[in-house]
């Protein structure tokens, strides 16, 4: 299935979204751990964000470690794959492939952005942006800054082994 199959698909159930919710904000330790929140979670598209925190930061304590944008960019590409089951809460997602292309440093808020481009019946696809705000909330100073203040950090595309109930 791609984009216009999964638009035609009925909205997810409120059981899915706060599933989803609770297991990655309160009960995964490491996605928990980061204070990652679901900012939006709909059929074939997910909005992840993680606050900036001086423990995320390389030894210069102002830019997040890219390992942060890597985890952000593999756990909502997963979880959009998993936006297109019948039932989002059955089956599951591994995560096959994961490339990311840093743009430049994170030194804010991060905000990842997953879409599905294609879900087969066995591997899907998933291309994945982060953002960030800069450094406390404020625009980074950065002249190509795009999204009203926000800059690319990360693109990156992921493929997924989709287990279907």
């Amino acid at each position: 299935m791609d984009r216009t199959d999964i638009a035609e698909m009925d909205p997810l159930p409120d059981a899915a979204i706060e599933f989803v919710e609770r297991k990655l904000e309160d009960e995964h330790g490491y996605l928990s751990w980061l204070n990652t929140a679901v900012e939006t979670i709909e059929r074939g598209r997910v909005v992840l964000s993680v606050p900036f925190d001086d423990k995320l930061t390389n030894a210069d304590g102002r830019t997040i470690h890219g390992g942060v944008a890597a985890t952000l960019i593999d756990t909502a590409g997963g979880v959009a794959q998993r936006t297109t089951f019948d039932d989002p809460l059955d089956g599951g997602v591994a995560t096959v492939n994961l490339n990311a292309n840093y743009l430049r440093p994170a030194n804010g808020d991060l905000r990842a952005e997953a879409e599905v481009v294609r879900a087969g019946g066995s591997i899907g696809v998933s291309e994945m942006t982060v953002t960030t705000a800069g450094n406390g909330g404020e625009a980074a100073a950065d002249d190509d800054a795009n999204d009203g203040d926000r800059s690319e950090v990360v693109v990156g595309q992921g493929s997924f082994r989709l287990f279907r109930e």
